[in-house]
């Protein structure tokens, strides 16, 4: 699975909320076999994938 989501402000650095909550669906959807590819945090002029960062 592949997860998205915007933030508004335009700061495409993900919060720690974000790291937690894909954290938490990550470890969840692996119950159910689901693997988690990416995460990315989506900007009006960027996009950031939080598996290049390391942070999955």
């Amino acid at each position: 699975m592949v997860l998205a989501h915007n933030h508004p402000s335009g700061a495409a650095e993900p919060s720690r909320a974000d790291e937690l909550l894909t954290h938490t669906l990550k470890t969840t959807l692996a119950l159910v076999d689901v693997r988690v590819l990416d995460h990315f945090v989506v900007t009006s002029t960027q996009a950031l994938s939080m598996a290049e960062r390391g942070l999955l």
